[in-house]
């Protein structure tokens, strides 16, 4: 069960968002939320990891803070929408995974088979968090930010309608 903490405005360079925070007894999880979105269908949404490479340290190694910054700037094009970010680092496997995946990625694996190969899961992502958060802010049906078709389904298997996935444009 998702419990909503705190919420402010947060001013970002594509406009101001309301940041809610949330908390399911495991970890904490954000809404980044542009609009009105209560009741809304065909809602643009990005389902987001935490990155500390591409979020924190600004490497040049991953798409992250890109992505982010390419879903922010779609939402405030579109008038509204929702990032959910979620404390799910390392697909999932944590920090650790992903620094002892880098070698087995360097060595030309997908990241999924690198994790494998450091001896963790290709992909441990609990979306139901993701589901439950839009399940609370009245959402009716989302337009996934995304190439990751699974993430669409796992949020339908939590109950959340998807109307379809679009992809994520450039961000200079």
């Amino acid at each position: 069960m998702i419990i909503r903490l705190a919420e402010r405005e947060l001013k970002t360079r594509f406009g101001v968002f309301t940041e809610t925070l949330y908390y399911d007894g495991q970890a904490e999880s954000i809404a980044l939320v542009f609009g009105d979105v209560s009741g809304g269908e065909n809602i643009l949404c990005r389902i987001h990891s935490a990155c500390i490479g591409g979020h924190v340290f600004n490497s040049v190694e991953c798409e992250c803070a890109d992505e982010m910054a390419a879903a922010q700037a779609a939402i405030q094009q579109a008038g509204r929408g929702v990032i959910v970010y979620l404390d799910q680092e390392g697909k999932g496997n944590g920090h650790l995974a992903l620094m002892k995946s880098i070698p087995f990625k360097k060595a030309g694996m997908s990241q999924a088979d690198a994790y494998v190969a450091a001896g963790f899961s290709a992909d441990a992502r609990d979306y139901r968090p993701a589901a439950e958060i839009l399940a609370e802010l009245g959402v009716r049906s989302v337009m996934l930010l995304t190439g990751n078709t699974s993430k669409g389904r796992d949020l339908e298997n939590a109950g959340i309608t998807i109307a379809g996935f679009r992809g994520l444009p450039a961000v200079k």
